[in-house]
């Protein structure tokens, strides 16, 4: 079945096709004037520091990048078929442990 935002919303009547009244507002509420207030621990002001941190930094050595493309390019690179097994083994086992675990 495919979901697509084709058809607009539309609205569902009710049984007996009545209009409901509105609510009243609380007693004692101004709808004008109303103020909440909102309390945040120091892990927030931890999280946003680290967040600026994060995003000042980059997820990609480019330097890196720029020596193995030029070592693929004049054929210097070289693979190190043992550890990619190795690495290959550890994301087998993790994935089939993930798998039990979903299946318990």
């Amino acid at each position: 079945m495919k979901i697509n935002n084709a058809t607009p919303n539309a609205a569902i009547p009710t049984s007996d096709n009545t209009k409901r009244p509105d609510r009243p507002a609380p007693s004692g509420s101004n709808p004008e004037k109303t103020s909440e207030n909102v309390h945040l621990s120091s892990l927030s002001s931890q999280l946003q520091a680290l967040e600026t941190k994060f995003s000042n930094s980059s997820a990609v050595d480019s330097r890196r990048v720029a020596e193995i493309k030029q070592a693929i390019s004049n054929g210097s690179f070289t693979v190190n078929a043992s550890a990619v097994a190795d690495q290959l083994m550890v994301t087998v086992k993790d994935l089939i442990q993930s798998s039990k675990e979903k299946k318990q």
